[in-house]
């Protein structure tokens, strides 16, 4: 009995152990998607033509939203039409990143350049950009967490 026991605790312990090691490698998988095997994104347009994409770089999660400030019932006093936000994540663990700092720089489809400085709304960071072309814009967002840098790197198809 007690050989029993000891056998069917050493399959437990195995089988506990070889299930954390597939899931710890899940998200360093990357089959064909164009970015770093370290990052991963996905996007989609809601109906209310908020863009949204995520994207997860040196675990942490990176959820934008881009969106018309009119969409929004706002205005910019400097005439900026669209709103860019970013909600941070530690990936692993799934909690919000509030003491981050960061900027973001559009390159046009006429490769026209706009930088802004996220402002923090308590753990959301936005900024505002003038959208007037239709194309496709490159986002580049740098932001500093715990002293380390982080790039998220993604176009938004403006239409």
């Amino acid at each position: 009995m007690k050989k029993t026991i000891a056998l069917l605790t050493m399959l437990l312990a195995l089988s506990w152990g070889w299930t954390s090691l597939t899931a710890a490698e899940a998200p360093h998988k990357n089959h064909g998607s164009g970015t770093k095997p370290e990052s991963k994104s996905m996007e989609k347009t809601s109906p209310d033509s908020t863009f949204e994409h995520t994207m997860i770089e040196k675990n942490i999660r990176a959820e934008f939203q881009i969106m018309s400030l009119s969409s929004m019932n706002m205005k910019d006093p400097n005439g900026a039409t669209h709103h860019v936000m970013v909600k941070l994540f530690h990936d692993s663990m799934n909690h919000p990143i509030k003491n981050a700092v960061g900027k973001v720089k559009l390159i046009g489809p006429n490769e026209m350049e706009q930088t802004n400085l996220l402002k923090n709304y308590n753990g959301i960071f936005a900024a505002n950009f003038t959208i007037n072309n239709k194309g496709k814009y490159g986002v580049i967002c740098l932001v500093k967490v715990d002293g380390e840098k982080h790039i998220f790197k993604f176009w938004y198809p403006h239409e």
